[in-house]
């Protein structure tokens, strides 16, 4: 197992890489879907329910083969490898989401940009098949201490306005006229839509090399804001896998948004899906409670025994990279340095404990 760290693209700097590696991460996973509005000392992913994450960017050159090569070249100058991109932008792939006409021509578009993530010699493409994306989470003093978290508690659901897809604006002016909204959508939709797309990229994959890992929906419920999810249960990833059985496509697993799924049993899912070796990397945060009401809290103080998790991961020898993905904040100068730290030092005494046995 390898501890990496996810940084989101306005936050990818030389100065938090080299805290990456002071911290001993080897590997990063660069989060860049677009232009998120929190300050970095704040990245908590909440926003609020009538909040949205930013703008997406289509022009972004991130996206390019030259963009792409920068940001490993400096990853490795800082003496880290870059395992995985996270999340295509929102303005590259609405069309997809919502099946509408510039479809094809988006799909074409996400082709080049797998196939340059294999060229740039990246392994991993994490994505979210979400319309209406991680959407209606508050943050409040919910972890330990009376540390500033994330938390779900079932807000109303107002419909997605057109312009909007994934939380993001795609079309500033579209979703500013008040237009209306994108309506329903069925699972029945979603699920075909999701085929076509996976079924579409899955033999691009394979050939540069390059697999694709689907986070589950956060927060896991079966539909958000009139729009049908994918995989709110783990026994839906199965599903997942029975699209498409290649091995590129693979599990972005979070064990958080696993958690907090009702009925569900995390180990379970963790033993099922890392003995098949479908898991490409994970998300490792812990929580309390299940949707539509849980907190995000410090990774040691959950309802998941988290040693538990990484002593099956072992016994199934994933060789994969965790990232605590987000944490609460302490309550000093560099509330998320600090939240960071605390999670990735627990996870690297974890790891190595586990490995003297």
């Amino acid at each position: 197992m390898k501890l990496g760290l996810d940084l989101y693209g306005d936050i990818i700097t030389s100065d938090n890489l080299r805290f990456a590696k002071q911290a001993g991460v080897t590997h990063i996973v660069a989060h860049i879907p677009g232009h998120f509005k929190e300050d970095e000392q704040k990245i908590i992913t909440s926003g609020g329910p009538s909040a949205h994450w930013g703008i997406s960017d289509p022009n972004d050159p991130v996206w390019t083969y030259a963009g792409m090569s920068d940001l490993k070249r400096a990853i490795n100058a800082a003496g880290l490898e870059l395992e995985a991109l996270e999340n295509f932008a929102p303005a590259h792939w609405y069309d997809v989401l919502l099946d509408g006409p510039r479809k094809q021509e988006q799909l074409e578009h996400l082709k080049r940009i797998i196939r340059d993530v294999g060229r740039v010699g990246i392994p991993i493409m994490g994505y979210n098949f979400s319309i209406a994306g991680v959407w209606g989470r508050s943050e409040g003093p919910f972890a330990r201490g009376g540390a500033i978290a994330v938390g779900y508690e079932n807000p109303a659901q107002p419909p997605i306005p057109k312009g909007m897809v994934w939380n993001m604006i795609y079309d500033l002016e579209l979703y500013q006229s008040n237009a209306g909204t994108i309506g329903q959508v069925s699972a029945a939709e979603i699920w075909s839509r999701f085929s076509e797309f996976l079924n579409e990229m899955i033999p691009v994959a394979e050939e540069a090399g390059v697999r694709l890992a689907l986070h589950p929906d956060d927060p896991p419920l079966p539909t958000l804001r009139g729009a049908a999810r994918l995989v709110y249960h783990p026994d839906l990833y199965q599903r997942v896998i029975d699209v498409n059985p290649s091995p590129a496509n693979a599990l972005e697993f979070c064990i958080g948004t696993l958690s907090e799924a009702p009925d569900s049993d995390i180990y379970q899912a963790v033993e099922r899906y890392s003995r098949a070796g479908r898991i490409a990397y994970i998300h490792f945060r812990n929580v309390q409670g299940k949707a539509p009401h849980y907190h995000e809290v410090f990774v040691d103080e959950g309802d998941t025994d988290m040693l538990r998790i990484l002593s099956i991961l072992r016994d199934n020898q994933f060789d994969g990279v965790l990232i605590p993905d987000h944490t609460p904040l302490f309550s000093c100068a560099a509330p998320w340095h600090a939240g960071m730290a605390y999670a990735l030092g627990w996870m690297r005494a974890a790891m190595r404990a586990l490995d003297c046995e």
